[in-house]
């Protein structure tokens, strides 16, 4: 089994980072925050024109075909530029609604969000009650306990968030019924897969942005005369740091070529908590300036804790890794 990149798909990684390079995204960030979407759209928009969120969706619906391996590394890309937005819920909605089988159904939706013309958020019953970016999105889908699907009329009440770009709200009661059933049960999981898989790659790039930004500033920064990355006890630090990431990344993609729930929630357990780590380290090693919100780290420091958290906290994803598998 191979668990590296392709060139053709190391070309495509590239491809984006030097897009978000170039796209001023802590600007971007700042304003999404603020509730200016603007920028963030059209930074959505250049992002659509790489085919990235058309990796999510099958060719009938305008898609590329499903290519979780492809869209994970995508998605470490948008972690290390820190990239806003409900990216993760709107990979996870054209999944969930091309896997219900209904076909007018995903016509409707499916081919704006594989386009990048329309964004969505979704929840699901017993993962997290909050919507992600609802007011930012065209699309509010939710699946209940009973399993229903619902497009909601709204927003919902909005909610403080621990990360200022991750705007969140309590979903709206009521609203559209789309589809109830078994189908809908099954199209959640896969979703709720897919999300935790995309959340896992999010998280590995914001943990790598975070430790390379650290490497950068402990190599500036001097003490007694020396620089504070010659310390033996801040080598050891980010070596710890550099190792939990390289131990998650393997995970990661032998994860996105499976696509196994347990595969899926190691790679998650082991890129969050390695990110979250990295947040530690970048912000103690950072000292007082770390906890400016002028400094662009901050950015990424407080996405660290809310991802390793999103579609499903370490514990439950490690009561997924010891499930017993049918």
């Amino acid at each position: 089994m191979r668990f590296l990149p392709t060139d053709e798909q190391s070309d495509f990684a590239r491809t984006l980072r030097a897009l978000l390079s170039a796209s001023d995204v802590p600007a971007v960030v700042r304003s999404w925050s603020g509730g200016a979407y603007g920028p963030g759209r059209a930074l959505w928009s250049r992002l659509a024109d790489t085919g990235l969120f058309a990796l999510a969706a099958p060719q009938e619906y305008e898609g590329l075909g499903a290519l979780p391996v492809e869209l994970a590394l995508g998605f470490v890309e948008l972690g290390r530029a820190a990239a806003p937005g409900p990216l993760v819920e709107t990979a996870a909605a054209a999944v969930l609604l091309a896997e219900l089988g209904d076909r007018a159904l995903a016509k409707r939706f499916v081919p704006g969000l594989a386009g990048g013309r329309e964004l969505a958020t979704l929840t699901l019953a017993g993962v997290g009650p909050y919507a992600l970016d609802a007011e930012a999105a065209d699309h509010v889908f939710t699946v209940s306990a009973a399993a229903e699907l619902w497009l909601a009329d709204g927003p919902g009440e909005a909610l403080a968030s621990l990360d200022p770009a991750r705007r969140l709200s309590r979903a709206a009661p009521g609203g559209e019924l789309l589809a109830a059933g078994p189908a809908v049960a099954a199209a959640a999981g896969a979703a709720l897969r897919w999300a935790r898989l995309l959340t896992a790659a999010q998280s590995l790039g914001v943990g790598e942005a975070l430790l390379a930004r650290t490497v950068r500033y402990a190599k500036q920064r001097t003490q007694f005369g020396a620089p504070i990355g010659s310390f033996q006890a801040v080598k050891h630090r980010l070596a710890d740091t550099l190792i939990g990431l390289e131990f998650a990344r393997p995970l990661l993609w032998a994860a996105a070529l499976d696509l196994a729930p347990g595969e899926i929630a190691a790679a998650k357990v082991s890129a969050g908590e390695a990110a979250y780590r990295a947040a530690m380290s970048a912000l103690q090693l950072h000292g007082a300036v770390g906890y400016t919100e002028e400094l662009d780290l901050s950015l990424w420091l407080r996405k660290a804790r809310p991802l390793r958290d999103a579609w499903g906290t370490p514990a439950e994803c490690r009561a997924e890794v010891l499930r017993p598998t049918p």
